[in-house]
């Protein structure tokens, strides 16, 4: 079966061309799972690996994932910031355990084959054999050649302290990857100013990893689905807001403003509005407007294929998706600030990060409710979602946010790709 033939087979539960009508088998099939690892996080695209807040001196590595595949992010002794994959040249090994820290060098465990930090092969135990009464012995054979059996270099992108990488050498310029309008709001938040690590949280979620591109892309849930979105008015449908995606449909970016609508209309009828809900510690929506937001309140830019970038009021996160199987992925969150942050806006934004994280007051229904999408999914394979809000098109910019258009765009996109 040639290619075109293997992508009709893949696509055939998914009639006509539209993207309102997302089959449930999209998060379900493995052999469309395995089709995505290959095509969205492995070849034309650039994933997120992390901050170089989290590697700050020379010999600093984080261990992190594109995909499914290991990959170590590591600051080279003249500063560089390197990304390997996690595999060993020899025989194949996951050589590094940590999650953090500090080496020279990497080393195999099992026959200590000896990295340098950009992946060069620096040593091979017995590599000429043993001499045993002037006989040498074993050995590798004599045009075995260190150059040859480095550990697998990634492609990197590196933007005012944000690291990503790609498996596809031939990969597009990561500035016109994200295209002028998605570069924009990445520019806001990453401005070139040093950035502080504040903390981390972790979470396995049952359920599809698009499920979780598609949450952070639908204005539609915040204002019915989280109590304290609702209640305090940190997100509500008749706010000024506005959405936008790239050209081609796969990144996005929800901007929004606080306080610039919530009336009794769009609370009317809505279960998760709490009239009577009230805080014992009013400092976790002690909001200050800072200089840099130039308006919005909130932005929630989504980056096709890895991440999430969260500026909501003054919490500033990145949300790493890892995907684990059709059924799951790792979702790991990575809390900063700015190093130029007083003491009191520090605080503030550990305070305000307890609205987010797998436990947050907002975030937790998120999780929630993605696995049980999921499980619907697993339930009704020959069902099929509406994704209608606001018609049946697709679009790069909408002005107000009762819509799916960001949802449906996305699909748009990965159709191509998957069918392509």
């Amino acid at each position: 079966m040639n290619e075109a033939s293997k992508a009709a087979a893949a696509l055939d539960f998914w009639p006509g061309a539209g993207t309102h009508r997302i089959p449930f088998a999209a998060y379900t099939r493995d052999d469309l799972y395995q089709r995505e690892l290959e095509r969205l996080f492995y070849r034309g695209h650039w994933c997120y690996v992390g901050l170089e807040a989290e590697v700050p001196r020379p010999g600093d590595f984080k261990r992190t994932a594109i995909g499914e595949r290991s990959v170590i992010m590591v600051r080279d002794r003249h500063g560089a910031i390197n990304v390997v994959e996690n595999v060993c040249a020899h025989r194949g090994v996951a050589f590094c355990r940590e999650n953090f820290g500090h080496r020279n060098e990497f080393t195999c465990p099992y026959h200590q084959w000896t990295y340098d930090l950009d992946g060069r092969l620096l040593g091979v135990p017995l590599m000429r054999g043993v001499r045993t009464d002037g006989v040498v012995q074993g050995g590798m054979p004599a045009d075995f050649r260190r150059e040859d059996h480095g550990l697998t270099r990634l492609a990197v992108a590196t933007r005012h302290g944000v690291v990503f990488a790609s498996f596809d050498v031939d990969v597009e310029p990561f500035e016109r990857y994200l295209g002028d309008e998605v570069l924009h709001y990445f520019d806001r938040v990453f401005d070139g100013r040093s950035l502080t690590i504040l903390g981390y949280s972790r979470q396995r979620i049952d359920g599809n990893w698009k499920l979780m591109q598609e949450n952070i892309k639908d204005p539609y849930h915040p204002g019915l689905l989280h109590t304290w979105f609702v209640t305090f008015g940190l997100w509500r449908a008749d706010q000024k807001s506005q959405l936008i995606t790239d050209a081609h449909g796969r990144h996005a970016c929800m901007i929004s403003r606080r306080n610039e609508g919530g009336s009794g209309a769009v609370t009317k009828g809505v279960t998760s509005f709490k009239a009577n809900m009230t805080l014992h510690d009013d400092r976790v929506l002690d909001v200050v407007n800072e200089p840099w937001w130039n308006g919005p309140t909130v932005v929630m830019t989504t980056i096709f294929p890895s991440v999430i970038i969260q500026q909501q009021v003054n919490s500033l996160s990145t949300r790493h998706i890892q995907p684990r199987g059709p059924d799951a992925f790792d979702f790991v969150w990575t809390h900063f600030g700015f190093a130029d942050d007083t003491p009191e806006m520090q605080r503030r934004r550990l305070r305000q990060a307890n609205l987010f994280g797998p436990a947050g007051y907002v975030s937790a229904d998120d999780g929630e409710v993605i696995e049980f999408s999921q499980q619907g999914a697993r339930q009704r394979p020959d069902r099929a979602s509406v994704v209608e809000l606001g018609g049946i098109d697709t679009a790069t910019r909408t002005e107000h946010t009762v819509t799916e258009t960001l949802i449906r765009s996305m699909y748009g996109y990965w159709r191509r790709v998957i069918e392509g």
